[in-house]
């Protein structure tokens, strides 16, 4: 720990913004006349696209309603259960699925609600009648229902954690005990006293989850519409055709595509300023509303229990299709157990396996050593996270992948790179950076300082303080936020489909890959294997500290 302090802070801030300031570069340079190609050629052939405005319709009204969906759900959970067994319960539920890919949870979901899946074989024939699947387009239907269903099912964990890491930062709680010595019911006086305070600190997390949605790839190849797709996915397909100047209208389109976002971030912020003139004057009328606080509890563990359960069924659902022998329609169970499948992928899954592991192990260790150095700068010099260094963190995140990604393929053939494993690697790194300084930085300044002060007094430096006393105690934090960071890289798709260019196989990119052939058996191995990949660190999180240190129950973390 002898670097120059500022040397890893401006070592992680390049990593943050230089990707995706030179990708939005090389991405948009061909739609803006450079690069040999017409300024207002790809634009107009974009515009000409017939599906250039059930496209866009389709990525504003998906994105919003998934993050409006998922804020509003994790706030009656949190609204009508803070602090009891029952929310306990139901965060214990939902953190482990915070871990699950986004695309297997998609293909689990979609196990689950097609016309031939797991709910209508159960309720099949007694309840439905069906004997055959029904002609419906339940998955890939055209108002993008299945896509937010998908979405939210993934980001009310993610909205729920933050919305936890933020109640030490505010005084929400004790607002919301008075506003009930007020006689406001519980769930009413939370939403209106503790809810604003806790969403001003998860703002930038929502702006994520929105800017996600509007742009997502692989989830939308899974359970959105293909006739047209949204307009990320035809983005994608542009980019991977043979016939170059269509280089020019994915330029155009990504373009397009970070405009969309940006206006979207733009509209949700204005509906924050009327949502808040609405409670504000809800609250100011003094209005109990005593009636709906029972129908909001109950509507919030409803609609929590049924995010869990619907990921959890899913990811059994694909389970029991990896090992299923001949499986017919309206049967809620296999006629036989099988391990054909495995046996069938085993040799081609076990390699990928093996590279997806390596690629997550590298970027996640990358990260976790960036941002421990970050942090420890912080802790010795006594520096502090701004707005600005927010916003930085967040970078990546609120960029659309499909705006700057292919920029960066670009900028690595111009530069005569090859793509492969390592810009794989460095391309992960630039997501799992944020998500990694998210998970550590909170228990790391939560450590109790008159450790070091009295180390100090004994005589050791800094560096020693760092390795024998912090390293330590942050244990059980450190092997979690490896977790998160080698979970992200794991469900990373977009970013190993351009940079690897073909040349790079994960369980992710080959689960989206295989969606196409519709073998649900194939399907449901890779991504079983996917998920299992990304819930082994965690595991390990948990195993690790416990077996280290099980005469010392302070240091286990949990």
């Amino acid at each position: 720990m002898s670097l120059p302090r500022a040397t890893l802070p401006a070592l992680t801030i390049a990593l943050l913004t230089l990707p995706v300031g030179l990708g939005l570069f090389f991405t948009l340079a061909p739609a803006l006349g450079y690069m040999g190609a017409p300024g207002a050629a790809p634009f107009m052939r974009l515009m000409d696209w017939p599906g250039i405005a059930p496209a866009t319709r389709l990525s504003l009204t998906t994105g919003f309603a998934a993050t409006l969906l998922s804020l509003t759900i994790t706030a009656l959970i949190a609204a009508g259960w803070h602090g009891t067994s029952a929310f306990t319960a139901l965060q214990r539920l939902l953190s482990p699925l915070l871990s699950v890919p986004h695309a297997a949870a998609a293909f689990g979901l979609a196990f689950l609600i097609a016309p031939s899946g797991w709910l209508a074989r159960a309720l099949s024939p007694w309840l439905t009648g069906w004997n055959r699947p029904p002609d419906l387009l339940i998955v890939q239907d055209s108002a993008g229902l299945a896509l937010i269903a998908g979405l939210t099912a993934k980001e009310v964990p993610f909205l729920l954690l933050m919305l936890l890491a933020a109640r030490s930062q505010t005084r929400s709680e004790a607002h919301a005990r008075v506003a009930t010595t007020l006689g406001y019911p519980r769930a009413i006086g939370w939403l209106l006293v503790a809810f604003p305070a806790l969403y001003a600190q998860i703002r930038l997390p929502v702006y994520v989850v929105l800017a996600y949605s509007m742009s997502v790839v692989d989830v939308a190849m899974i359970l959105g519409p293909n006739t047209p797709p949204t307009l990320a996915v035809q983005i994608t397909r542009w980019m991977a055709d043979p016939d170059l100047s269509l280089r020019g209208v994915a330029a155009a389109g990504a373009l397009w595509q970070l405009a969309l976002v940006l206006a979207g971030l733009a509209l949700w912020r204005g509906l924050e300023a009327l949502a808040a003139r609405a409670g504000t004057a809800l609250a100011m009328s003094g209005h109990r509303l005593p009636r709906l606080n029972a129908p909001l509890r109950a509507l919030g563990l409803a609609l929590g229990l049924a995010v869990a359960l619907s990921v959890l069924a899913g990811l059994a659902s694909q389970a029991l299709w990896s090992v299923a022998g001949y499986w017919s329609f309206p049967d809620a169970l296999p006629d036989a157990l099988s391990l054909r499948t495995w046996g069938r992928h085993g040799p081609m899954l076990w390699p990928i396996a093996v590279t997806t592991l390596l690629i997550a192990t590298l970027a996640a260790l990358a990260a976790l050593a960036l941002v421990t150095g970050c942090l420890e700068a912080e802790a010795r010099h006594g520096f502090r996270m701004g707005p600005a260094g927010r916003l930085i963190l967040y970078l990546p995140l609120l960029i659309p992948q499909i705006a700057f990604l292919p920029g960066l393929q670009v900028l690595m053939l111009t530069l005569g790179l090859r793509e492969g494993l390592w810009p794989v690697v460095l391309s992960h790194l630039t997501f799992v950076l944020p998500y990694t300084l998210i998970a550590l930085s909170g228990p790391f300044h939560a450590v109790d300082t008159r450790y070091f002060t009295a180390a100090a007094s004994l005589g050791a430096g800094p560096t020693r303080r760092f390795w024998r006393l912090r390293l330590p105690l942050m244990l059980a934090p450190l092997l979690t936020a490896f977790a998160v960071g080698f979970a992200v890289s794991v469900g990373q798709y977009l970013p190993t489909l351009l940079l690897g260019g073909g040349r790079v196989t994960t369980l992710t990119s080959e689960a989206v890959a295989l969606t196409s052939g519709g073998d649900r058996r194939a399907i449901g191995a890779y991504a079983l294997a996917q998920t299992a990949a990304a819930l082994l660190p965690f595991a390990l999180a948990l195993a690790i500290p416990r077996l280290m240190f099980a005469g010392r129950k302070g240091m286990r973390g949990g």
